[in-house]
């Protein structure tokens, strides 16, 4: 989903870009790593590979950390040695989920399941093998036309379901897809010019909403009655790995690489509508 979206992103730069899905190379794969990089000796990895199946990885997390751990760790040895920049894709799940105000890049973290911890093995990876050209980027509440997603989802259910009821007491911010591409693209060309410095920067939109205010703005882009949404509780719907409370994270860290933050989601949401609705009912 956001591979697709950051290689049409690139298109509109004339920038050559080679993208490898899983079946074409194994990042966890020291050897494939290497052979991919002398053939084609890139100046930007962009890393959208993960384990991102948060429930699977409660019972699995030695497979979710080959992806989410062992795979930007090799990315980033190969990168040192070939003298490129590395954008680590990451996630709100590294941080606790309990705070009362948007986490700062800098905050310390402490993810509460599996997967924030393989993710954060990774982010410590990449920063650990490359602290001057290693880059991550903690995005959250992705969705966009590439993919399954919440708000495809929710256009499904829409047509099917007279009520819905969903969760209340989760705070996040809806992300496009096209959006964190974009900014994933710009960061990369600052990181070969110079002017990005590396670290740790979140890429998600502004503003803030739960679950439940998120499915009555897709209702009313929808040209229905968003009454039809009902809020409940995380405890209504019991899963294997603990939904952070609160995703909301802060944007300061762009103003030094000279980038403004993702716009608000609702605005975003808006423009992406027209292309969701087209890939959920062609």
């Amino acid at each position: 989903m956001l591979g697709r979206d950051v290689l049409a992103r690139l298109a509109t730069e004339d920038v050559t870009a080679v993208a490898a899905d899983r079946a074409a190379l194994d990042v966890a794969d020291a050897d494939a790593v290497r052979a991919a990089f002398e053939e084609h000796r890139p100046a930007v990895v962009v890393n959208c590979a993960a384990w991102t199946a948060v429930d699977d990885a409660e019972s699995q997390e030695e497979a979710a950390l080959r992806v989410n751990g062992t795979g930007p760790e090799v990315l980033a040895r190969a990168c040192r040695e070939h003298g490129a920049v590395l954008l680590q894709v990451s996630t709100d799940y590294v941080f606790a989920g309990d705070a009362d105000k948007p986490y700062a890049e800098d905050d310390p973290t402490g993810p509460r399941g599996a997967y924030g911890r393989t993710k954060l093995a990774g982010e410590r990876a990449v920063l650990g093998t490359l602290p001057e050209t290693g880059y991550v980027v903690r995005t959250a509440w992705l969705y966009g036309a590439g993919g399954g997603n919440f708000v495809r989802t929710m256009i499904r259910l829409e047509g099917v379901k007279q009520t819905l009821d969903v969760v209340d007491d989760q705070r996040g911010q809806p992300t496009w897809t096209v959006d964190l591409a974009d900014r994933l693209v710009r960061l990369g060309q600052a990181a070969l010019a110079g002017t990005a410095p590396a670290g740790v920067y979140h890429g998600t939109s502004g503003g803030e909403t739960t679950w439940f205010g998120f499915t009555r703005e897709i209702f009313r882009l929808l040209g229905t009655d968003p009454e039809r949404v009902r809020p409940t509780t995380s405890a209504a719907f019991v899963r294997p790995a603990p939904r952070p409370a609160y995703s909301v994270l802060g944007h300061d860290r762009w103003a030094a690489a000279g980038i403004e933050p993702v716009r608000d989601w609702r605005a975003a949401l808006t423009e992406a509508f027209p292309v969701l609705l087209a890939a959920e009912r062609p």
